[in-house]
């Protein structure tokens, strides 16, 4: 055995001469990092330690983070700057996807301002109208059946909701009227604001995310929103066109609405309930539509704000602040004359045994009926057809006011999510 060591040490004299390998230990890489003992280095993997193989080993070198090999210190900053772009760039997607709607109607509205030819070729082949009845369509797809029947165990609270929305909130436009501004047609956006029903889909997100009766919440936008056809026309010849002096052609518009809006509602939930597939798609990709949705909503300020583009320049700044403060204004009254009614019902039917003084009702009767839709104020002043002022101009300060809508309730919700925790806490204390 001696003499066959001997002959194979002999065999390969360049090896054990020029590298001196078996009074060597293994470099660090393969030392430290995967284990190997010197003894399985050379009579088992000879060979990679050889000089052509080496270059094999520095990219897994330099790879593995080691800078001692090459001195390349530039490697760890690089890498810190990639991870911080990445990181930036995920907070901004995220920021976008979380606040959609609002960036998708300022959006709207810049480009509109920054470039009018295309708003107004939009606006030539009737774009609007054809994205108010993709908005609805759409919301007829998403809407779900089961969901309403939830909702019946809170009836009276729903009752005082709709009651809110669509009787007793269009009193304010009376009264909002009454504000002096130039240009007019600021006011009288507004107060038309004033006697829509509440939003689509805002209402219904901020009311899952304060952990309100969503079904409850759900229902009275539906609700609100068929009554609304026929009620709103009412509302704007009675508040409204007497009180600026202008007969609202009332049967055309409920026509226009029952078309645009009630029709595309009715298709969307029927294609919903016979294709087969269709509803699993539609809950799987509800954002997807809702931020569908959201561009065909903007599209709306979008055409609006081109064809009006030289009047928005006309219009001082100031007047455009009061437009936007009369929209906070009047949300924060509605909120906080909900939520004090809802006090008052609950004490008056019952007291903590009664539906109002559920904090998931309470909530959700206070959000919902506390805003107000855009999408059918600008299909009825589509309808209008000017005849209460520029279109552009009646619809800017109510794109204003969805927004700090809801701006408003999110932050509203957040307080209620707090409130919740320190109660929590304070229970397990």
């Amino acid at each position: 055995m001696v003499a066959v060591a001997l002959h194979a040490l002999s065999s390969k004299p360049s090896y054990a001469t020029s590298h001196g390998v078996l009074r060597r230990t293994p470099p660090p890489l393969l030392g430290s990092r995967f284990g190997f003992s010197t003894k399985f280095v050379v009579p088992l993997a000879p060979s990679p330690l050889r000089g052509e193989h080496l270059p094999l080993l520095r990219p897994l070198m330099a790879a593995g983070g080691s800078d001692r090999v090459y001195d390349s210190g530039n490697n760890q900053p690089e890498a810190s700057e990639t991870l911080k772009v990445f990181e930036w760039g995920r907070s901004l997607l995220s920021f976008v996807s979380s606040n959609f709607l609002p960036l998708a109607l300022v959006g709207g509205i810049i480009f509109g301002l920054a470039n009018p030819t295309l708003g107004c070729l939009a606006h030539k082949y009737s774009l609007s109208k054809f994205s108010t009845i993709g908005i609805f369509f759409l919301s007829g797809l998403m809407l779900r059946t089961a969901e309403l029947g939830a909702a019946i165990e809170a009836w009276p609270a729903g009752l005082f909701g709709l009651g809110s929305i669509l009787l007793l909130t269009p009193f304010f436009s009376r009264i909002i009227l009454q504000i002096q501004l130039v240009p007019h047609e600021f006011v009288t956006g507004v107060a038309i604001f004033c006697c829509m029903p509440t939003t689509l889909s805002s209402g219904v997100a901020l009311t899952m995310l304060a952990r309100g009766n969503s079904a409850l919440a759900l229902a009275m936008t539906v609700i609100s929103n068929l009554l609304g056809i026929m009620i709103v026309p009412l509302s704007l010849s009675m508040f409204i066109g007497a009180g600026a002096g202008v007969s609202v052609p009332t049967m055309p518009l409920f026509k226009s609405l029952v078309n645009t809006l009630l029709i595309p509602l009715i298709l969307g939930k029927v294609v919903r309930e016979t294709l087969k597939g269709v509803a699993e798609f539609a809950d799987q990709n509800r954002r997807a539509f809702s931020m569908i949705s959201a561009i065909l909503l903007s599209l709306v300020p979008w055409i609006q704000v081109s064809r009006s583009r030289s009047l928005f320049l006309t219009v001082k700044p100031q007047a455009f602040a009061v437009a936007i403060a009369m929209g906070i204004i009047l949300h924060l009254v509605l909120l906080a004359l909900n939520a004090i009614a809802v006090q008052i019902l609950s004490l008056v039917s019952g007291g903590r045994e009664s539906v109002y003084a559920k904090k998931e009702n309470a909530r959700a009767v206070i959000v919902v009926a506390s805003q107000k839709t855009l999408p059918v104020m600008v299909a009825v002043v589509e309808q209008l057809g000017g005849a209460l002022g520029e279109s552009g101009l009646l619809i800017l300060p109510c794109v204003a006011s969805h927004i700090n809508q809801i701006i408003i309730d999110s932050f509203l919700v957040n307080w209620w999510l707090q409130k919740d925790q320190r109660h929590n806490e304070a229970k397990q204390v």
